[in-house]
């Protein structure tokens, strides 16, 4: 019974130096997640506000095409209605 007792107080001694390593584990773990959340954040924030002045002169210049290209049409469509002979 003595023996089993010692056995019991050497496991409980292992398991709280156990414990004690997974807590500091767990702590550089949550550390390190912040810290690469933190830099991920910055990375997105920095490729948004490089991103959004050329995103916006390219919708500028698409809108710019898509209205000469409309006028273009219709010009021609009145070209072409002109330039036809009239309906009898």
């Amino acid at each position: 019974m003595a023996d089993l007792d010692k056995q019991m107080k050497k496991l409980q001694k292992h398991l709280k130096k156990l414990k004690g390593q997974a807590n500091k584990a767990s702590g550089q773990a949550r550390r390190r997640m912040k810290r690469i959340e933190r830099r991920t954040r910055v990375e997105v924030e920095r490729a948004l506000r490089r991103a959004e002045p050329r995103v916006r002169e390219a919708v500028a210049q698409a809108t710019l095409i898509s209205r000469s290209l409309r006028v273009g049409v219709r010009a021609g469509a009145a070209a072409y209605r002109a330039g036809r002979a009239p309906k009898r």
